[in-house]
């Protein structure tokens, strides 16, 4: 019972420590034009597949399977991974690569119990299944027994809200651009 009231704190303080995490990380960049043009390049690939993914998820309707989600369970979290990874590589400080990997290490656990609790108990059956086929967090990608054939759907994506990761990201690597010009 202490560790289910624990998960649903942290739960809760995930977008709050997130902000701070980042305020901190960029308070403590150093960026070069070398670590900014990397980070960016990676950031690119992070946003793309957090799009793919918010392009094929119906929250709470169907157990999404198609797009990246038939080689990894949880892509927006990954995509916030790769993300992170960026933001790190940009601010190019030891103290935003420590901040990131605590935030991480601490919070997705728990957003993944969370989540995987939640798709068990809407989808019993098909979750179970998809449970065994499809790895956690890193993809595989070997053939699956089935593939899904749904399309990518911007109405998806607009529903997901996904545009305003886009623009938090642009934010944050004008913050940083900004913070290597001063």
């Amino acid at each position: 019972m202490k560790t289910e009231i624990l998960r649903k704190k942290i739960y809760r303080l995930r977008v709050p420590a997130g902000l701070w995490g980042t305020v901190i990380i960029l308070f403590f960049a150093k960026p070069t034009p070398f670590s900014m043009l990397i980070g960016f390049i990676f950031s690119i690939l992070g946003f793309s597949l957090r799009a793919w993914a918010a392009g094929h998820l119906e929250k709470e309707k169907n157990l999404t399977t198609s797009g990246p989600y038939q080689y990894t369970r949880h892509p927006l979290y990954l995509g916030n991974f790769i993300l992170g990874i960026s933001l790190c590589i940009g601010a190019n400080s030891l103290w935003g690569w420590l901040v990131f990997f605590v935030y991480f290490s601490v919070f997705y656990p728990v957003l993944i119990i969370e989540e995987t609790y939640k798709l068990k108990k809407l989808f019993p059956e098909k979750y179970k299944e998809y449970e065994k086929n499809v790895p956690c967090l890193f993809p595989n990608f070997k053939k699956t027994k089935e593939k899904n054939r749904e399309k990518f759907r911007f109405s998806l994506y607009k529903r997901n809200k996904e545009y305003k990761a886009i623009l938090g990201g642009f934010i944050i690597w004008l913050i940083l651009l900004l913070k290597y010009l001063i």
